[in-house]
């Protein structure tokens, strides 16, 4: 039987209208499940995006400034970064940005098809263009609130959010957070910072070649930073410029110019210097401690501080003259020393020195060290409060009190001195006979009533003892309690509480806090002028020879009898300082005192910190009156005899019996105002203290006689 040729082809076209009717049907199946994949892959990144709720906010870097406004540092824990307004941004550097990142930043929505397009085209003819695909808006998405990785989730995201920004920003505050926002490598992030770590100053004051030199390091920050590779940043710049002139911003011979004009270069940044650290290390835990970390490090701060950086830079060059006698193993000189100096008026600190070294124990204000015979002021206080005079005279020979047997420095004796004589010369003995007449309560309450919070009065160990008069404390004092206190002398008696901070600011220019000082009399103003008067007298005559300026000043040194610390503190009506010398693990100092190399530190940065500062006497108060003296016994004496001395009194404490030529019998008793003697009183020894009270003094090398 034949077939019939007809029906073979239609059966033939009946099939393949099948297989082409079934191959439609999967493709729109394949189209519809692609399509839905997508879709649902887009509705999955859109709804695991960040969102935009709120502003962009950057986090900033606080700044650390003088008392002068002169910046010292930089507060930053990841992120180096100094929010500006855009008015405060040159146009030249906005316009570098724009032709370079996003020529038709002003004319699309948040993403710019026609860009998008050209970088495909870019891409297949494998030849590049200065400009991305990534608009401005897109990139400051990306930068504030997505991950750096590259996925097309990340993409749709980045496209999506930028639209949403676009909608809730205006052009302006889109470019201002972009300039703000963006990583110009050196941890720099956005333009002022980027201009301080590249050219040393505020970004409003960059010029053209500068400018462009900036907007081209954002494209890859290490290979373009002209720190690392000035010629690569160079000839970035130049690409910059280029584009500059394609967009119409400026002309060629603008562009050429720029190209030729030299580029100065910052040698470090003012967070990279090192310049006060321990000081900015203080101030900063102290903000942490009252706003939290994350106001410091990342709100924008500006702290106004108390330093003077002149009298900074005096304090550690002044510092730099300490010796090195070893390294220890966390690679720390030692000997270490610390020096801090406050305004007497207002308790602002000028310049504080924690040490030598990149670690974080200031030593300036965390080192609790023995001050030695630097603690004795307090105790002539206590005798002047307790009616005794600078005249009152006291014998000066080798005591037992209990099992305690304080010696002099030197193991000399002088026999009856005066107070003012004792105290220029740091007498031991005399400075103990005192503390038992007054009681060891007085110097103490005085000593905290100036400043010294450290002190031990209660408990089986503690300060209320005898060798407390020597500086044998159970914990010690820190430099910047001692030059406060001291600081107390200068200012008539009133105390005014310590500062660093004047003024803190937030990013908005509202002020968040502002000093208001804190100032209370603690002691009488005589009695703080005569102890002045006579501590002047330590500087011309006594024990800190080393530190005399030249104009009025007063101080006390102060050595441990064990050579493990050495002090030199003083002051001048305006400002009161202290210098301290130790190793970190107490060791023995090579027979150093406090009138040796403490007192010449001392010298060196007060004649340096003063010297536009008017030399004038300290004030001398209503109700002191001269009388002169003999120095045997501290009575009156003909004022042309060979023996007076015109001594100074409080009203009603001088004397007004005449001196008796041959010796008394008051023994070692002290003498009154009057001329009587006061009956002194035995009290048990001092307690023993860990690492002992202060002990005898080894004797005096004979080849190196030193004084304390």
């Amino acid at each position: 039987m034949s077939s019939d040729p007809s029906n073979n082809g239609r059966n033939g076209r009946r099939s393949k209208g099948k297989l082409l009717t079934l191959a439609a049907i999967a493709i729109i199946i394949f189209v519809v499940l692609i399509t839905g994949a997508g879709l649902g892959f887009l509705t999955a990144s859109i709804h695991t995006m960040p969102s935009l709720k709120g502003e962009i906010r950057p986090a900033a870097s606080s700044q650390v400034f003088d008392s002068n406004g002169k910046l010292i540092a930089t507060i930053h824990s990841v992120e180096n970064r100094l929010p500006v307004p855009l008015a405060k941004v040159p146009k030249d550097l906005q316009n570098a940005f724009v032709a370079t990142e996003d020529a038709r930043f002003y004319n699309h929505f948040g993403v710019d098809p026609r860009a998008i397009v050209r970088a495909v085209f870019s891409n297949v003819l494998d030849r590049g263009v200065s400009e991305g695909a990534s608009t401005i808006t897109q990139q400051l998405a990306r930068n504030a609130l997505l991950s750096q990785e590259q996925t097309l989730k990340r993409k749709i995201q980045e496209a999506v959010l930028a639209i949403q920004i676009e909608r809730q920003y205006t052009k302006a505050e889109i470019l201002e957070l972009y300039l703000n926002q963006i990583y110009f490598g050196q941890g720099a992030y956005g333009v002022q910072a980027a201009a301080w770590v590249y050219f040393g100053k505020n970004v409003e004051n960059l010029n053209l070649a500068e400018c462009a030199l900036l907007a081209g390091i954002p494209k890859s920050p290490n290979y373009y930073s002209p720190l690392n590779n000035l010629k690569a940043a160079k000839d970035r710049q130049g690409i910059v410029l280029d584009q500059m002139v394609k967009y119409g911003y400026i002309s060629q011979d603008t562009a050429n110019k720029a190209k030729a004009t030299e580029l100065k270069l910052a040698t470090r940044s003012p967070s990279s210097t090192g310049e006060a650290s321990y000081f900015v290390d203080y101030v900063t835990q102290q903000l942490i401690d009252k706003y939290g970390a994350d106001a410091v490090y990342k709100d924008g701060l500006k702290i106004y501080t108390t330093l003077d950086l002149d009298m900074q830079r005096a304090a550690e060059k002044a510092m730099a003259k300490l010796p090195t006698y070893r390294t220890d193993a966390k690679g720390i000189k030692q000997p270490q020393g610390a020096l801090v100096a406050i305004d007497t008026h207002t308790g602002q600190v000028k310049a504080m020195v924690g040490g030598r070294g990149n670690d974080q124990f200031n030593r300036a204000v965390m080192a609790e060290r023995q001050p030695g015979s630097a603690f004795k002021p307090f105790v002539y206080l206590a005798a002047l409060e307790s009616g005794m005079t600078p005249a009152t005279v006291v014998e000066d020979k080798p005591i037992t009190i209990g099992n305690y047997s304080p010696t002099n420095y030197d193991h000399k004796y002088r026999g009856r001195v005066t107070l003012r004589t004792a105290l220029e010369n740091s007498l031991n003995v005399v400075a103990v006979k005192l503390a038992q007449r007054v009681g060891p309560e007085k110097p103490l309450y005085y000593a905290q009533q100036m400043g010294i919070s450290t002190l031990v009065t209660r408990g089986p160990v503690n300060d209320v003892n005898l060798a407390m008069a020597l500086g044998g404390l159970t914990r010690g004092v820190t430099p910047l309690e001692m030059a406060s206190a001291y600081g107390v002398l200068a200012n008539g008696g009133v105390r005014v509480e310590p500062t660093a901070v004047l003024r803190v600011v937030d990013r908005n220019g509202k002020v968040l806090e502002q000093h208001q000082p804190r100032a209370r009399a603690v002691i009488n103003e005589r009695s703080a002028y005569v102890l002045t008067d006579m501590m002047k007298g330590v500087l011309i005559r006594g024990t800190g020879g080393g530190a005399n300026i030249g104009r009025p000043a007063a101080g006390k040194t102060g050595t441990t009898s064990d050579h493990l610390d050495a002090w030199f503190v003083g002051f001048t009506p305006d400002l009161a300082t202290a210098v301290w010398m130790g190793c970190d693990t107490p060791e023995y100092l090579n027979g150093m005192t406090g009138g040796d190399l403490p007192a010449t530190i001392w010298q060196s940065f007060m004649t340096a910190a003063l010297a536009n500062t008017p030399v004038r006497d300290f004030p001398r108060p209503s109700g002191i009156v001269s009388a002169p003296v003999s120095p045997k016994d501290g009575l009156l004496v003909d004022p042309k005899s060979k023996d007076a001395r015109q001594e100074i009194f409080i009203e009603g404490t001088q004397p007004t019996k005449p001196s008796q030529t041959t010796d008394d019998k008051n023994g070692d008793k002290p003498s009154t105002a009057d001329g009587t003697s006061s009956g002194e009183r035995t009290l048990p020894p001092p307690p023993a203290k860990p690492g002992g009270p202060t002990p005898p003094l080894p004797p005096a090398k004979p080849e190196s006689p030193r004084k304390n």
